[in-house]
């Protein structure tokens, strides 16, 4: 496991335990965002023939799901901190494993919003929020990049999880298909959890990235708690700002191919622009996110921004097929490049002590966002069309834009005064 050299501070590992929990948590990511999150828009047809309830209805259990992820994620977050993220994760993964098969056999609109709160609580544990904890505890010169493996593989769930789940709906049927998910998620998620997962280096003798501790020096990450964090004026603009690009994010993502149909394209080709984002969200994670070594966190993740924008004005203004998948293009690169970005970002902002909870008070703040965009875009591209609620996301993305350049002034004006 080692190599020896003249003194501690010569010794290394081999190789770091860290990347052990970054592998495990890349399989139960993929399977876990593949099942919880993406799986639904599959199975809503099949259970709308089915049971013969409303769109609706089973929607509003998906956004009931939403909510109640979203506002556990400051406690769980508060648990991960103080104990570590093995056993949430493991009973999250339990509790996913028990809702899925309550989910299939579900039979009256009561047990099915009982259901779906269960899943909201099992998305909040074992989906990015404590994974990135985790990661924030393990690496520190390296987190950019162990968070943009474990993103990677993330965005891998939608291209392995969709096409397998519609397979099962269409040779089975939909209760079957989740009896089948609940035993893939069983057997991928819960052992990983339990077996590999740890507290923090340290328990291990080692500190971030793997360098041994020296006996009478112990390396410490700067850090502050919760309650600084809220009493200062950059978290509240970072706040608007992830708020602000969460917003745009869901909106599309639920909406693009609507948008597309009602602009004459074939539902072929807004299918395949769907796709085919979340394919250039995997390559964005890749080429892009490394970059923040070199250009600065707060820097790349403006660019990002930018080029979110760029891809917005590219779908609305080029004709044809070529806006299209130019806006797929870049948009997936931006916002998929984000999502690491950002997690490093709140790490190298307020350190590791109180990851997990200062993250979860920002995944709480952004609920109103992640609960209207996909019910009030619906309701605005009725009203107004979606041509203006486009033009509306590019100036939510500016308003973000600005946020983050803000909250990284106001930071600076901090520490000079500390």
């Amino acid at each position: 496991m080692w190599l020896r050299g003249r003194g501690m501070n010569d010794i290394q590992p081999r190789f770091y335990y860290g990347w052990v929990i970054v592998l495990a948590l890349s399989l139960t990511q993929v399977t876990s965002w593949g099942v919880l999150y993406y799986g639904f828009g599959v199975l809503l047809p099949a259970m709308e023939a089915d049971l013969g309830w409303s769109r609706a209805t089973l929607t509003g259990g998906f956004s009931l799901a939403l909510l109640l992820s979203a506002l556990v994620a400051a406690p769980f977050g508060r648990w991960v901190d103080q104990h570590g993220t093995r056993a949430l994760m493991t009973a999250g993964s339990v509790v996913a494993t028990l809702v899925l098969l309550g989910w299939s056999q579900v039979s009256s609109v009561t047990g099915y919003y009982l259901i779906f709160a269960g899943l909201g609580i099992a998305m909040a544990a074992v989906l990015y929020d404590p994974a990135f904890a985790a990661v924030a505890v393990w690496f520190r010169v390296q987190r950019t990049r162990a968070l943009a493996v474990l993103t990677f593989f993330g965005g891998l769930a939608s291209l392995v999880f969709i096409p397998l789940t519609s397979w099962l709906v269409q040779t089975q049927d939909w209760r079957t298909a989740l009896l089948i998910l609940a035993a893939i998620v069983g057997c991928l998620t819960i052992l990983p959890h339990a077996l590999f997962l740890r507290r923090q280096p340290e328990d291990l003798g080692l500190v971030p990235d793997g360098a041994p501790v020296p006996a009478n020096l112990p390396i410490i990450e700067p850090g502050i708690s919760v309650a600084q964090a809220l009493h200062t004026r950059s978290f509240w603009l970072l706040a608007v700002a992830f708020s602000s690009t969460t917003f745009v994010t869901l909106v599309l993502n639920v909406h693009l191919v609507s948008y597309l149909i009602e602009a004459r394209f074939s539902p072929t080709l807004a299918a395949t622009a769907a796709g085919l984002h979340g394919l250039m969200s995997v390559s964005g994670r890749l080429t892009l996110a490394p970059l923040a070594g070199r250009i600065g966190l707060v820097t790349l993740l403006a660019l990002l921004m930018v080029c979110e924008v760029v891809a917005i004005v590219v779908l609305l203004l080029l004709p044809g097929e070529f806006g299209v998948f130019g806006y797929v293009i870049l948009f997936g690169i931006g916002a998929g490049a984000a999502t690491p970005v950002r997690a490093a970002l709140i790490a190298a902002r307020y350190g590791r002590a109180a990851y997990g909870a200062i993250n979860g008070m920002l995944t709480l703040v952004s609920t109103p966002a992640r609960f209207l965009a996909p019910v009030g875009a619906g309701w605005l591209s009725t009203m107004i069309g979606y041509r203006p609620l486009l033009w509306g996301l590019v100036g939510s993305l500016a308003l973000a834009l600005a946020c983050l350049l803000g909250a990284q002034r106001q930071a600076g004006q901090q520490a000079r005064r500390s």
